[in-house]
């Protein structure tokens, strides 16, 4: 069986080394490249032959969804598996929606982090039954879809840590943003959704199931 050359892409080294004990127990899954971040994971990809990324969502800098789209833009062919520690409600379709082959939260059983790069490695989409019914309900809603998919990805992060209680700082913090920046990001995504204060945004992202009680 031909080898399969994967990327890893997390900012947490333990992580990557986990992954890497995981997949060393199927043969011809090939770590050939690590990145920490998204930058550095576009420019491995332009100098290492890649066949398969796995990427983590939640890194400094070149957010995991803005670096989905860089990679699926250079470089169409290489499918993309996120790997993320965000519950499939609050990413998975969006993630899908931007052009991942899969989605899997870093709690999956080692098993079925090996049969998703393996079906995504062979040209397939890898979706967990959960992710399966929010791409059917996707479907069904149509044109009549809830107000925070009408958001930028950035707009998204920033609405779910806000939600989450995080002040400006902290959210600046996490997203290696400046705090006037996440300021016009959250006065932007309280316009879009027709709110005024951050106690509606989280009463929202709560009804939505956005977070988590």
């Amino acid at each position: 069986m031909a080898s399969v050359r994967l990327l890893i892409a997390d900012d947490h080294a333990v992580v990557r080394q986990g992954i890497r004990q995981i997949l060393a127990d199927a043969p011809e899954l090939e770590i050939v490249a690590e990145a920490s971040n998204g930058l550095e994971a576009l420019e491995l990809m332009r100098t290492t032959g890649v066949d398969v990324v796995i990427l983590d969502l939640s890194m400094p800098g070149l957010s995991g969804l803005e670096t989905v789209k860089k990679i699926r833009q250079d470089c169409p062919k290489v499918p993309i598996l996120v790997l993320s520690m965000h519950p499939e409600e609050q990413y998975a379709v969006r993630v899908m929606r931007t052009g991942a082959a899969g989605y899997l939260t870093k709690d999956s059983a080692p098993e079925e982090l090996v049969a998703a790069v393996r079906s995504i490695a062979n040209g397939h989409k890898y979706v967990t039954s959960t992710l399966a019914e929010q791409l059917a309900l996707e479907l069904e809603r149509g044109s009549d879809r809830p107000p925070h998919e009408a958001l930028s990805d950035r707009e998204y992060q920033v609405m779910l840590l806000m939600a989450e209680g995080l002040r400006g700082q902290d959210i600046a913090e996490r997203l290696t943003l400046s705090v006037k920046t996440v300021s016009t990001y959250r006065a932007r995504l309280l316009h879009k959704m027709n709110m005024s204060t951050n106690a509606e945004l989280i009463r929202y992202a709560l009804r939505e199931g956005l977070v988590d009680a």
